[in-house]
Formats: C-alpha cells, structure tokens, sequence
C-alpha cells in the first residue's frame, strides 16, 4: 500500500465511487459479499487499491497545504517539481494561533520585530504526491490556498 487506508467514514462517503470501482473489475453486489466472506485477504487488496486510488487523486489535484501550531503557521506551495514554504513564527510565547485570537494578533503584528517570517522552496526528495502525504501524515491539511497567496502578496509587494 503506498499511502493508507481510508477510515470507515471515508469508505462511507465514497460508497458509490467504491461500487463504480469494483464494477470495472466485475464484481457485483453478490460477488463482493462473497469475496469478502471466502477471501477476506482479497477484500483487503481491494480496500487498500482503492484507497490508493483515491488518494492519488487527492493529492495529485492538492496545490496548498497548512499547517498550525502554537507558535508556528506553515504555509505551502505544491508546485510540480518543487514545494514553496512560508513559516510564520510568533516570538511572543503567549500568542496562539490555534486560537482567533492569536491570528488576530498576526494580523495585527506581522511587520513587527514580534513576527518571524521565513521563505524557503525546495525540490522534492520524493515523488511529489508521497512528499505532500508525509505533510499530511505530520499535520498539515488541504488548503485553498488563499492565506498562502495573500501573505505571499504582502512580502513580495
């Protein structure tokens, strides 16, 4: 398996995507059940391909990620051959960005001495899509992108 399996909520939402899926190998309703009764190893094949399946999907179309701590927001650029990095870092120990009111400080304070911000890019060291997963697997989650972009548009400017 290259990625992991979907939870049982996750194969529940993709319901009909899952039985589109078995279609295309001709397996029906009665066939999976039997599958899943005589060979239950296979089942698990068939769980763990189209996880992967969809996961490949997921993050091949994922173009921003983010990540929040405590004292640190990392934000990122999925391009193509390379990943883009904005870490922004509050030297007060107080501020909390999990919290509305430590992003409010950020807004409030970016272009103080009190905001660390560093740029950084990077080529993959794995393939794209297996690199964006470890970010996911480490916390960070899908993005429109929009913080990316509008902090972006503030340094460059």
């Amino acid at each position: 398996m290259k990625y992991k399996r979907l939870s049982k909520e996750q194969f529940e939402e993709l319901h009909k995507e899952f039985i589109n899926f078995l279609a295309t190998q001709s397996i029906d309703k009665s066939e999976w059940d039997k599958i899943k009764s005589d060979k239950p190893e296979v089942a698990e094949q068939e769980l763990d391909v189209f996880s992967d399946l969809i996961w490949e999907g997921v993050l091949t179309n994922t173009h921003y990620l983010e990540h929040f701590s405590k004292n640190h927001i990392f934000l990122f650029h999925c391009q193509e051959k390379q990943i883009q990095s904005i870490v922004l870092k509050a030297l007060e120990p107080e501020v909390n960005f999990m919290e509305k009111e430590g992003l409010q400080w950020l807004s409030d304070n970016m272009f103080t001495d009190t905001v660390e911000i560093h740029l950084g890019k990077k080529e993959y060291e794995v393939e794209r899509n297996v690199a964006i997963f470890n970010l996911i697997k480490e916390g960070a989650i899908l993005s429109d992108g929009q913080l990316y972009l509008q902090i972006n548009g503030i340094i460059q400017s």
